[in-house]
């Protein structure tokens, strides 16, 4: 199958550089966002402006979705038309984080059009949508992620093919953000306590850095619970989002998970307080709430 047009749809923090990236490598790319001036964004580095899904995803040969949740997936590819819309012999490729059995239904639906589906959730964030450097982990027939590689390459430096079915590509996002919320919510702990007793927390941070206590998360969110603003590159109501989707997972397939569980409800404190639009780093103020004033 040819790949020269591709329709993109959510041009956010994320899906912007994504849909630039294959401008840039030569892909007649038309996007669709809700947000007039991304539309504006896209068109001005090279792609074209649709007004509708619709108009992005006529004759397509793929469409790549990067929006929020999988209720967007199934609005945009069936409410509002963009399945029917695309090539007779085009490729779903769903990137956003969903529940498996979201997953699962939709790539159901998207069969019964004749037409192929790729379940291909992404890690890296902000940082590595820009960068080119995101995770892929994509789930499909061998032959159908083949031909969609020239495409995800450009986006991805590490493009895994973790299973052939629907919802396999989801199950391994849920797992890696089951670790990263994990992760980023012992870090806050750990910070929160050293604050709590007064201990200079970019002496402990870099002593926790280069230890066995050491992890990616602690390194890359720690110096920015330092911060009083820092930069947003994922927010905490992303985690609120995934952390539920884990948990979802858990409970089908009857697995407990107790640490993702507590995770959740820090996030969720966090953003019931009214940040849910800042970095998920900020999830410490769920400890600060907690703990009180410093001594």
């Amino acid at each position: 199958m040819a790949l020269s047009r591709i329709a993109f749809v959510g041009l956010g923090a994320m899906g912007m550089p994504m849909a630039r990236h294959l401008v840039a490598a030569g892909f007649d790319v038309r996007g669709y966002d809700i947000r007039p001036e991304s539309r504006a964004a896209l068109a001005a580095a090279g792609g074209g402006e649709a007004g509708t899904v619709r108009d992005a995803a006529a004759g397509a040969e793929a469409i790549l979705l990067m929006v929020v949740n999988a209720p967007q997936a199934e609005d945009v590819l069936f409410a509002q038309g963009a399945l029917d819309a695309l090539a007779p012999d085009a490729t779903v490729v769903l990137m956003a984080t969903c529940p498996p059995q979201a997953v699962m239904d939709i790539a159901a639906r998207v069969a019964a059009s004749g037409r192929r589906f790729i379940d291909a959730p992404v890690s890296g964030g902000v940082v590595g949508a820009e960068s080119a450097t995101l995770t892929i982990m994509a789930a499909a027939p061998a032959g159908v992620l083949a031909a969609m590689r020239p495409v995800l390459d450009r986006l991805g430096d590490k493009v895994f093919h973790v299973g052939t079915e629907p919802g396999q590509g989801a199950t391994v996002k849920a797992v890696n953000q089951l670790l990263c919320g994990v992760h980023i919510a012992a870090t806050a702990e750990a910070l929160s306590l050293a604050e709590r007793v007064g201990v200079d927390l970019a002496v402990v941070l870099e002593i926790l850095s280069g230890s066995s206590a050491s992890s990616w998360m602690l390194r890359d969110r720690g110096p920015r619970m330092l911060e009083d603003e820092p930069r947003v590159t994922s927010a905490v109501d992303i985690f609120v989002k995934d952390l539920g989707i884990v948990l979802e997972a858990g409970r089908g397939a009857k697995a407990a998970l107790p640490l993702a569980s507590l995770a959740h409800q820090l996030f969720l404190s966090t953003s019931g307080r009214g940040e849910g639009a800042r970095d998920d780093s900020q999830v410490i103020g769920a400890y600060r709430a907690l703990n009180g004033p410093q001594r």
